[in-house]
């Protein structure tokens, strides 16, 4: 782990003090006060004489060691190709220096994490981390790189850089999510101009932005058959879920505004014999919101490693997503990793969902309790229907890597064919 800091004193004593200064003095101090070197950086020789592979930096909106999802499965495999880096919204602290925070996991990615002083503007926010990721580049040898976006918001720190291909990945509709911010879509429609390929994570996002883009194309969010597959074989309980008796129906992911708390709780009271597992964090939702009853279970946490060990002995496994504004073009990647783990699965009426899986008679799919208790109870009656394996083996993470570079590639061949022209 690497990190460099930057004082503010004599620079920062004025919210009067114009743009052009404020960055100019950054830029100076951070030049003064290098403290990290190239030499943390350990690449194989062979990598290193690979020039004529950019090198790949990532802005994101997400922590990478929140929630195993899609920027963690896509980069993984970028990093082995490729001296990849994520780089994530900054940590405001109370201390007057500034810094970056810099490790390597062990699939290759280096996370990168600024830490910015409270109390700044967002005009000196910008300034700071333009100065904090300009000095990234300098010691790290990062020249045209491919920039890929999943906030563009973070266009308003990197509009200087030049890149060999600008990627927006458009995961979700960030601007619908609760505490979004009010410029997301200035900065979305501004990330649009500049970027040469955007991808989106599911198919309905992909209709509501293709009159954005002429080169736009939909990559829903796929799946490692094998790492879930390995639930169908696992018999042994992990020791806080052993305890639950069956049957029991069981979510994993983030718990926030998108989750219908009103409906998990009907379903709790309606059938007090189920018992109903939830693993991972809470976000953006008050403790207190959350349904309390004996046979509810909010088990935290697990990692992407333990997950197969947990959905091994669930007997269904549920979506029960609200129908809001939130979550009209998600497109959760659980769908494919509940069916590769052997479980049938209940869902509400979200469109990525429904196409393809409810369509393939895949997942049961309803919105009112009464409904939704029926799916669970012929769930449990029926199992997982057949033909899902044949389905699920026609996508995988690295098909849909694969795919994406290749949109990339094509973008920088033929930025290279003009400019030899």
């Amino acid at each position: 782990m690497s990190s460099f800091n930057i004082g503010l004193d004599g620079y920062i004593s004025s919210s009067q003090i114009r743009q052009k200064q404020l960055t100019d003095a950054l830029k100076t101090n951070a030049l003064k006060t290098k403290e990290f070197q190239a030499s943390n950086f350990d690449v194989s020789e062979e990598d290193a004489a690979d020039l004529n592979t950019p090198d790949l930096v990532c802005l994101s909106h997400l922590r990478w060691d929140f929630v195993y999802q899609r920027p963690q499965h896509l980069l993984s495999r970028c990093a082995s190709q490729r001296k990849t880096f994520f780089i994530e919204e900054p940590i405001f602290e109370s201390s007057a220096s500034w810094r970056l925070e810099t490790s390597r996991r062990e699939c290759g990615v280096w996370v990168v994490v600024p830490h910015l002083p409270k109390g700044m503007n967002q005009e000196m926010v910008s300034a700071m981390l333009q100065t904090l990721i300009d000095e990234l580049f300098e010691e790290y040898s990062i020249a045209a790189p491919i920039l890929w976006y999943y906030t563009p918001i973070a266009l308003s720190f990197t509009e200087q850089l030049e890149a060999c291909c600008v990627v927006y990945d458009c995961m979700d509709e960030l601007s619908a999510f609760k505490g979004a911010s009010k410029t997301l879509r200035e900065w979305e429609a501004k990330l649009f101009k500049r970027a040469d390929v955007v991808f989106t994570g599911g198919q309905s996002l992909y209709e509501a932005k293709q009159h954005q883009h002429a080169n736009l194309h939909a990559f829903p969010s796929s799946i490692d058959v094998a790492h879930f597959a390995q639930a169908k074989s696992i018999t042994v309980d992990p020791p806080d879920q052993a305890c639950i008796v069956h049957p029991r129906l069981g979510f994993y992911g983030v718990i926030d505004e998108r989750m219908n708390l009103e409906l998990v709780d009907g379903i709790a009271e309606a059938r007090p014999d189920w018992q109903l597992v939830f693993i991972g964090p809470v976000a953006k939702i008050d403790l207190d919101s959350l349904p309390q009853r004996p046979n509810l279970y909010y088990l935290g946490s697990k990692s992407y490693q333990e997950l197969p060990h947990y959905i091994a002995n669930w007997d269904v496994a549920l979506l029960p997503f609200a129908l809001n504004e939130s979550t009209q073009f998600i497109s959760p990647t659980k769908t494919p990793e509940y069916l590769a783990a052997g479980k049938p699965v209940v869902s509400t009426s979200i469109r990525d969902v429904i196409r393809p899986y409810g369509q393939e008679g895949f997942v049961h799919i309803a919105d009112r309790l009464e409904d939704f208790i029926e799916k669970i109870e012929l769930a449990m009656q029926q199992g997982q229907p057949e033909h899902v394996d044949a389905f699920l083996a026609q996508m995988s993470w690295d098909q849909t890597w694969a795919g994406m570079m290749q949109q990339v590639e094509t973008v920088i061949l033929n930025s290279r064919r003009i400019s030899n022209v």
